[in-house]
């Protein structure tokens, strides 16, 4: 086997992308975050990412990327390969906050890194992948669903600031960058917005579902359900397949989205590593 480290994500791109479009829902983490950096319309980023590939006779059969600032991510590496890009980062990178994968790539891998940088890696979230079957159309208790609008802006940093960033501030050129392409949604409830869904463009025919986030004195009343279902639908109409990855410390999340259609593919883990 042979690994190979590029910081390059276009130079990533040409060489992974034949081996991951094979499963465009399965990757679709690494396809989306490389290809959005690789044609630069990626938020401006400080620091350099690395992407690894490992070939076999000339072949790839595995790819991890690390994007600048953010934990490795191993997508559906092989656990046979996990060893051998763990030694790949720690011969480039002094330091990383974790790993999320295939749990039991990320598990081989959190402890190869462990040992080698005497740290401790802990168990912090458990996500799971689902694909969408045949879609169901669930309802909510009054309102409607609307595309996303120039005044939406400043709600829509404010909403994903709130459980899915990790640096503090709101992400304005998130939301506008969501405006531009179409790809957010609010269901609105006698002119008040109430829930949100957004998704990525399509890639290899396939749109990832996420964020969504209803505030919390706004919960329970169906709306996150039936807009979710709404995008999908919009998806598929565009003749596009739709994926979306739930929290499974959340059971609720994941029956609603059971109800609308979606199943599962794959379980993943995330390790965050000790300071």
């Amino acid at each position: 086997m042979e690994l190979r480290v590029t910081t390059d994500p276009a130079e990533f791109q040409a060489i992974a992308f034949p081996f991951l479009e094979r499963d465009p829902v399965l990757h679709t983490i690494i396809m989306s975050n490389v290809a959005e950096r690789a044609a630069g319309t990626y938020r401006q980023e400080q620091g350099l990412g690395h992407y690894v590939s490992a070939h076999d006779g000339g072949e790839v059969i595995g790819a991890a990327m690390r994007t600048p600032g953010r934990p490795a991510y191993l997508g559906a590496l092989p656990e046979s390969l996990a060893e051998g890009v763990a030694d790949a980062y720690l011969d480039v990178l002094p330091e990383l906050s974790g790993v999320a994968g295939d749990r039991p790539a990320a598990t081989a891998f959190a402890k190869r890194w462990s040992d080698a940088r005497s740290t401790a890696a802990t168990e912090a979230k458990g996500t799971r992948l689902h694909k969408l079957g045949d879609l169901a159309m669930l309802e909510a208790t009054g309102g409607s669903p609307r595309l996303m609008t120039k005044d939406d802006v400043q709600l829509a940093a404010e909403w994903v600031a709130v459980d899915f960033r990790d640096e503090p501030g709101l992400d304005v050129e998130w939301a506008e960058r969501h405006l531009r392409d179409r790809t957010l949604w609010f269901w609105e409830v006698d002119g008040t917005p109430v829930s949100m869904v957004g998704h990525h463009l399509p890639l290899f025919g396939v749109c990832r579902v996420g964020p969504v986030y209803t505030p919390a004195e706004f919960r329970r009343n169906g709306y996150a359900g039936a807009l979710t279902s709404h995008v999908s639908a919009e998806i598929l109409a565009d003749g596009n397949q739709a994926c979306l990855y739930t929290d499974l410390a959340n059971p609720t999340s994941n029956k609603i989205y059971f109800q609308a259609g979606y199943r599962p593919v794959a379980d993943f883990v995330d390790f965050a590593f000790e300071a």
